[in-house]
C-alpha cells in the first residue's frame, strides 16, 4: 500500500512540472520530458529488421550507433500515416531498470516547447481496469486545450522495449 501511494506521489504534482517537448500524432498533441529527449532529427531512411512488432519500424544509424525506431501512430494503435515534410524522429532517452536505451520515436509534426506548471497538469482520468493509462504522467490544460503528457519510460513495457533493442542489435 505504501509503495502504491508514493508511486501515485511521484505522478502527481511538482514531479511532473516542467518543460514539455510537445508534438502531434494525428490531430492528439502529447509533450515529452524535455529531459527525456536527446535530440530531434529529420526523417531518413529506416532500414527494417525482420520479426519486429509492426510498430517497430526498424533501426537507423545515429553517427555510428545503430538506434531502433518506434512509430508512435501504430504503437497508439492509430492509423498509418505516409511521412510527410513535417514528420520526424525524436531521439529519447529510456530508463529501463539499471539501464538507458536511446531510442528514437516517430512523430507528425513538433510544435514547442512548453514551461507546464503543477497547477496545469491533472491526473489521469479514469478509463476502467481493463485499459492501461500507466504511460500518462497526467493531463497538460494549456488554455482550452489538453495535452497528454506521455512518460517514456512506460510507453513500452519491459518486453516490448526488451524486442526493440534486440532490433537494434540484431546483425545487419
Amino acid at each position: 500500500m505504501a509503495e502504491t501511494m508514493a508511486k501515485d506521489a511521484t505522478k502527481t504534482g511538482k514531479a511532473r512540472a516542467g518543460k514539455y517537448l510537445t508534438f502531434k500524432l494525428e490531430s492528439e498533441e502529447f509533450g515529452l520530458e524535455i529531459l527525456k529527449v536527446q535530440e530531434i532529427i529529420q526523417m531518413q531512411s529506416i532500414t527494417r529488421v525482420p520479426r519486429t512488432p509492426p510498430f517497430v519500424r526498424g533501426v537507423i544509424n545515429l553517427r555510428g550507433k545503430v538506434i531502433p525506431v518506434v512509430d508512435l501512430r501504430l504503437k497508439f494503435a492509430m492509423d498509418h500515416a505516409e511521412d510527410t515534410e513535417r514528420t520526424c524522429i525524436v531521439v529519447v532517452q529510456i530508463r529501463n531498470e539499471n539501464s538507458v536505451v536511446v531510442m528514437g520515436t516517430i512523430i507528425d509534426e513538433v510544435r514547442e516547447v512548453l514551461d507546464i506548471p503543477e497547477a496545469s497538469i491533472e491526473d489521469t482520468p479514469s478509463f476502467g481496469t481493463s485499459i492501461d493509462t500507466e504511460f500518462i504522467l497526467g493531463m497538460g490544460k494549456i488554455g482550452q486545450n489538453v495535452k497528454i503528457l506521455l512518460d517514456i519510460d512506460k510507453v513500452l513495457s519491459a518486453q516490448e522495449l526488451s524486442s526493440v533493442t534486440a532490433a537494434a542489435d540484431a546483425p545487419a
